[in-house]
Order: structure tokens, then C-alpha cells, then sequence
């Protein structure tokens, strides 16, 4: 069980968040990092795609308070949140990319001064770290400690330390990250389960994550929000533009090099190829239906990494 009675009343009180963000905009020099960022979050899961350069942590780093923007506003229940201060931030979990560790302390030494941090009664935060050690697979990993660790333990007591407030607003920046995949999928249902009447935003370059779990994706691609809508409606969007072709005899695979490719595969000595092309790429083309990959690779190209 991961959710204290503090977040159980907030719930029974029926006590969610919504996030506005108006035009948000960052430069860096000349660079636009963000221009007009406008959505609105109400409780969800939101997969936050985009490649490298696209904006992701930026977004990320004026959302937690971090930087500052070069122009919009973001309004939490309908007041700035510059006007919140450290009452927003107490509904905060965040997860960096690079979370930084006390490596000297024991995982349960770390996990409690976190709590101090956050202002969590002592009786409540040692069931609290109890809990979620189990729910990540760590029970047995308080004594120990964190240099002692392997990334991917390091990287479920960054996710831990990020749930103990009972955030109203879970940010995850690559959380998979260093996670294998039984572990992946063990986190997949931990946000899953926490996610109810929460805000979890999930920025990511592991597309499988963010199509197994969100509601909604946010695509990013250079400052600019170009696509949110439901994993679902993004795929159904690639209708008649995904394809698979088996390659034969009179085909080479340099004959679809004008197309982005998401997959290759070999079954003995013939290759199939998943294409994406608005017309069909080959006489022998079938179509196949998209996926969020698909999606992404269809929106940014093969030059373009995820990140």
C-alpha cells in the first residue's frame, strides 16, 4: 500500500490540482527553448516526448522553480504560481534526471532527512519508507549504504524519495533510466496505482513507458508544443501511413532510404522493415497499425534522437 491517510482524506475531499500554462516562453540568447507553451493538466498520466534540444527539461526546470521564464505565466487552481512559493512546492514530487545522493548515508538515513525536508511527522514518514520500499523492490536495502548501490537501486530511491509527500504533482524526468525491465514494469504500475487524482507528468526518451501508462502525450519538438492527445488518437492519426514491407529478390533495403524506418527485422535470409511513408512505399506494402514509436520517429525523422 503506498498511499498515507493524509493523501486517502485529500482524496475523500475530493482535493485535486489543475495546471495553466499560458504562452510560457524561454531564451537562451537568440534561441527560443520554449515558445508559447500553452496546455492545461488536470489529474492524469502526460507522457512528455520530444528530442534532444526539444524543451523537456527547461519546461520542467520553470515548472518546479528552478529557472524563471522569459514570458507567460503559470496559474495553479487559478493563482500564479509565483504567488504560491513553497505552498506549491510542498505539493511537489520530483525525480531530476540526475538526481544527486548522499552516498555516506544509508538508504534509510537518506529517506529520512528527506522526510524532515518535506515536513513529514516522523510516526507517518518511517511507515511511509516502508511502504515504498516494498512497493520498489528495495525492503531489505534501508541498511545499506547508497555509494553501496547499484544506477538502477540508486535510481527506484530517486523515485521513492520523490513519492513520500504524497505529492498532488509527481515530475519524472527519465525515471526508467538504469531500470531493467521487470523493474520498469514494476514502476510502470506503482505510478499507475499512485496516479489517481494526481497530476504525474512523465518526461522520457523510453517511448514504451509513456505508451503503456499515459493518458495523454505532450510532443515537444523545438520549444513548440506540435501534438497532445491520447496515445490512441496520435496512433489512429498514422492510419494508412504505416506500413511493413518484406523485402524480395528485385528489393534493396537503400530503395527505402527516403523513409523513416522503425523497425528492421530478419527472419532467416529475407528482411521485413516496418516503413512510414503518406503513400504507399512499394507495391508489396501492407498496411499495419501505428504505434506510439511510430509516432514519434513519424513527427521527428531518423536524424533525430529521443531524450
Amino acid at each position: 500500500m503506498i498511499n498515507s491517510s493524509e493523501g486517502q482524506k485529500k482524496r475523500l475531499m475530493g482535493e485535486t490540482m489543475e495546471i495553466q500554462f499560458q504562452n510560457i516562453s524561454k531564451r537562451y540568447q537568440n534561441k527560443l527553448a520554449l515558445n508559447q507553451f500553452t496546455t492545461k493538466l488536470t489529474p492524469g498520466i502526460y507522457g512528455l516526448l520530444g528530442a534532444n534540444g526539444a524543451g523537456k527539461t527547461t519546461l520542467i526546470n520553470i515548472l518546479v522553480g528552478i529557472l524563471a521564464c522569459s514570458g507567460g505565466n503559470i496559474f495553479v487552481d487559478g493563482t500564479d504560481v509565483q504567488k504560491l512559493g513553497k505552498q506549491f512546492l510542498k505539493e511537489i514530487g520530483y525525480l531530476p534526471q540526475y538526481p544527486q545522493f548522499y552516498r555516506d548515508f544509508t538508504v534509510q538515513e537518506f529517506l529520512s532527512y528527506m522526510c524532515a525536508l518535506k515536513d513529514i511527522p516522523h510516526a507517518t514518514a518511517q511507515q511511509r519508507i516502508v511502504d515504498l520500499l516494498e512497493a520498489v523492490n528495495l525492503r531489505d536495502a534501508g541498511k545499506t549504504k547508497i555509494g553501496a548501490l547499484s544506477g538502477g537501486m540508486r535510481q527506484r530511491v530517486g523515485i521513492v524519495q520523490a513519492l513520500l509527500g504524497d505529492p498532488k504533482l509527481l515530475i519524472l524526468d527519465e525515471p526508467t533510466a538504469g531500470l531493467d525491465p521487470q523493474e520498469r514494469i514494476r514502476f510502470r504500475n506503482l505510478i499507475t496505482q499512485f496516479s489517481e487524482n494526481r497530476i504525474v507528468l512523465l518526461a522520457t526518451h523510453i517511448v514504451s513507458d509513456v505508451d503503456a501508462i499515459a493518458n495523454k502525450v505532450l510532443i515537444l519538438k523545438e520549444g513548440i508544443l506540435i501534438r497532445q492527445d491520447t496515445p490512441e488518437h496520435l496512433c489512429e492519426e498514422l492510419t494508412g501511413k504505416t506500413w511493413e514491407v518484406s523485402l524480395n529478390a528485385e528489393q534493396a533495403l537503400s530503395d527505402f532510404d527516403r523513409y523513416p524506418i522503425s523497425k528492421l527485422q530478419r527472419n532467416g535470409m529475407q528482411l521485413r522493415i516496418r516503413v512510414l511513408a503518406d503513400a504507399k512505399p512499394a507495391q508489396n506494402a501492407i498496411a499495419v497499425n501505428a504505434n506510439l514509436e511510430d509516432v514519434f520517429l513519424y513527427h521527428f525523422g531518423q536524424s533525430e534522437g529521443a531524450c
